[in-house]
């Protein structure tokens, strides 16, 4: 039996022609009208389906990208590091920092944190973590920055806002690019930001149409998809 929808759910959808594809410009004047009903701040997610083939090694989507007006999240950094390194991520506002002794934390179940560097020399320690960090996609490496000797810079990356994408296995991917209650013109710049990091990350191999479709969408709003040429 179908789910019903919710009356405020309803309400907000009336804001909407489900059959269009909107402008960016238009899709946040949309969100504007659709005030959010939750008690709390509403995630807003850019969602696109591909023209890839996620079952090819040389077709995957994956990086990160800084917003520049942050996520509007607070993220819970773990570093592993040691010596000056620890000093640096320490500095930068890592909120866990350690080595081996923080590798079996995790190992025992600790999962409290949200964003995960690593500094080169800790990574033959850090791979233990790999069926634990993995599924979570938490697991650092080189190719997101995650994994890097500067791990002072990557810390107040992510701190500020720099996000990691990946696609799934239905060629889709998911990226947060704010929070319903940032101003228009900035959620705007981070949704332009993202869908510029997503293009530049296609796969030489990738034939035909690149976005197959982009949604934007709130927590418990409907999606509003998107003309690729206004982003």
């Amino acid at each position: 039996m179908a789910t019903k929808s919710s009356k405020r759910y309803n309400q907000r959808r009336s804001n909407l022609d489900s059959l269009k594809v909107y402008t960016l410009d238009e899709a946040v004047s949309i969100f504007e009208k659709c005030k959010p009903t939750a008690k709390y701040d509403e995630t807003v997610t850019l969602n696109f389906q591909l023209g890839i083939k996620p079952d090819q090694a040389d077709q995957l989507v994956r990086g990160a990208v800084s917003l520049p007006h942050g996520s509007g999240k607070t993220v819970r950094v773990v570093c592993f590091s040691k010596g000056e390194e620890a000093k640096q991520a320490q500095a930068a506002g890592a909120d866990f920092i350690g080595a081996e002794e923080l590798v079996q934390k995790v190992l025992q179940g600790w999962l409290d944190f949200d964003a995960v560097v690593a500094h080169p020399d800790m990574m033959r320690e850090v791979s233990k973590l790999g069926r634990v960090l993995g599924p979570r996609g938490l697991m650092p490496t080189p190719k997101t920055g995650t994994v890097t000797p500067d791990v002072g810079k990557a810390v107040k990356e992510l701190k500020a806002g720099r996000v990691e994408y990946k696609n799934d296995k239905t060629a889709g991917v998911h990226v947060v690019c704010g929070k319903a209650s940032f101003d228009s013109e900035k959620l705007k710049e981070n949704v332009r930001v993202v869908a510029k990091a997503i293009r530049d990350s296609k796969p030489a191999s990738s034939k035909g149409d690149y976005f197959k479709q982009i949604v934007l969408s709130m927590t418990q709003g409907p999606g509003v998809r998107l003309q690729p040429s206004s982003l």
